[in-house]
């Protein structure tokens, strides 16, 4: 198992404290993993086996119960008297009614819970109405390219950011040896389990072609701006008729289920968010490149895994745009904003001049970067460039 550690140390600081620990994100990101390296914590910290109650619920023998109260009687009946008692709900979106096991639990004085979920429909419905104020989501994706790397020895960097960008990041590929046909089983599975189950089956969709030919073009546009009406006119050109209204549907659906992320436009000048011109990013590079059959626009897939990595390190991100000017990312965290653009190379003299033009129209001393492939290190009246593989691994900072 690679250590997830940003998310365990999370869940270690908020252990015993009276909140409700919420991890979401993608099927097979990790999240069972994390509770399991999270449990041999408390093992290795004198608590005993009895105070550990665990569910996983896409185990049939975990959804053995008639109705939620059942299951609640059957977790207070373990509880262990005045010592805290650490509750593991995996997958709980499945369970009808799980919010009121939640509730109930959570009630008790000597009672930490911790739950998961694969669908953001957890938090938009009963849950959120229930526990408003009494719950923290901590959300995970793939492994990132530093926990990728960590599991291989003496790697490559380039060569291994390339299988990494290829294969994807979910954990469990890392035992398939780089096997291309194993990995791409692997990720069929994966694939069919998110649209089938926390798509298709959660939403009741009819039109299972609309919906994956919209997901075709998501994927096939990261990092372009993209509206309902160019998705549709794209699919209208290629005789699948669908509205705007089923699209924007669609897409909320999709974004519900973690396989991709939006983000919208940010204008500098004005400081505001603008209505129109959303880009799109996925959740996982493997399952791209599964559906659309081969690793290309390498300068897109770039953007892609920084964005990853700038959500992952928790910062809030926005499109920029500042006059005719578009910067890739506008982000923020408690130390203020940066203005960052993602390039393949800047090498070529045009490209350069393009990517600093961009960044030169702003006119406040927030700090402005170009991140690259080019292993060139250096600045350009403070704009400074840096290496994506250092980004990645922590050996630059922003």
């Amino acid at each position: 198992m690679v250590e997830r550690k940003e998310y365990l140390d999370f869940l270690i600081k908020l252990k015993d404290k009276k909140i409700i620990k919420v991890v979401t994100g993608i099927r097979r990101c990790g999240k069972s993993t994390l509770f399991t390296l999270y449990k041999n914590y408390l093992r290795e910290n004198n608590i005993s086996e009895k105070q550990i109650i665990s569910f996983n619920f896409e185990n049939p023998e975990d959804l053995k119960y008639d109705n939620w109260r059942d299951l609640y009687n059957d977790i207070k009946s373990k509880l262990v008297v005045d010592k805290m008692n650490y509750i593991f709900l995996d997958e709980v979106q499945v369970v009808k009614d799980f919010e009121r096991i939640v509730d109930g639990l959570f009630i008790q004085d000597n009672v930490d819970i911790y739950i998961t979920g694969s669908n953001s429909y957890m938090l938009s419905g009963e849950l959120a109405t229930f526990l408003t104020g009494r719950y923290m989501q901590i959300h995970m994706l793939p492994l990132s390219f530093k926990e990728y790397l960590s599991s291989i020895d003496s790697p490559n960097e380039l060569k291994e950011y390339q299988n990494y960008i290829e294969n994807g990041g979910f954990p469990y590929l890392l035992v398939l040896n780089n096997d291309k046909d194993l990995i791409r089983n692997y990720l069929d599975g994966i694939f069919s389990t998110v649209l089938l189950k926390d798509v298709v089956a959660r939403n009741n969709i009819k039109d299972v072609m609309i919906l994956d030919s919209v997901i075709k073009f998501i994927f096939d546009n990261i990092g372009q701006l993209v509206s309902t009406n160019k998705i549709s006119n794209s699919l209208n050109a290629n005789n699948r008729k669908s509205s705007v209204n089923t699209i924007e549907s669609y897409i909320s659906n999709l974004l519900d289920s973690y396989i991709i992320y939006k983000i919208s436009r940010y204008d500098i000048k004005g400081k505001e968010y603008l209505k129109t011109g959303d880009k799109y990013y996925v959740a996982d590079l493997g399952l791209r490149n599964y559906l659309l059959g081969e690793t290309r626009d390498l300068g897109s897939i770039l953007e892609n895994v920084i964005f990853l990595e700038l959500k992952r390190r928790n910062y809030d991100i926005a499109i920029g745009k500042n006059g005719d000017s578009e910067i890739d990312f506008v982000v923020k965290n408690n130390d203020g904003l940066r203005y960052i653009q993602v390039a393949l190379s800047v090498r070529n003299e045009e490209t350069l001049k393009r990517e600093l033009n961009s960044l030169k129209t702003i006119n406040d001393n927030y700090p402005k970067y170009i991140i690259t492939l080019d292993y060139d290190r250096t600045s350009y009246d403070g704009i400074k460039q840096i290496n994506a593989l250092d980004f990645l691994l922590g050996k630059e900072e922003i």
